[in-house]
């Protein structure tokens, strides 16, 4: 998996994320099976969380100065 997860995209791993959800909430599945798909869930869960947390690591807002010239700084969502 961890060289699967190296190749994966956020937007396939979301993708099969969902996939996942849906199965386990048809609820068809025997107990071992629903857990081997909790289990990859929560790793492609975490994946797309520290996915998502690089990219707000990465964004920077172009802001106006007073003296009227553009500066970037960090994007500051609010949370800490």
């Amino acid at each position: 998996m961890a060289e699967q997860k190296a190749k994966l995209k956020f937007e396939q791993a979301l993708s099969k994320l969902e996939e996942i959800t849906g199965k386990l909430e048809e609820g068809n599945l025997s107990l071992e099976d629903s857990l081997k798909l909790f289990s990859e869930g929560i790793k492609l869960s975490e994946f797309c969380s520290s996915k998502l947390d690089e990219a707000k690591k990465k964004i920077e807002v172009l802001v106006k100065s007073s003296d009227g010239i553009f500066k970037t700084k960090k994007f500051d969502t609010g949370e800490e």
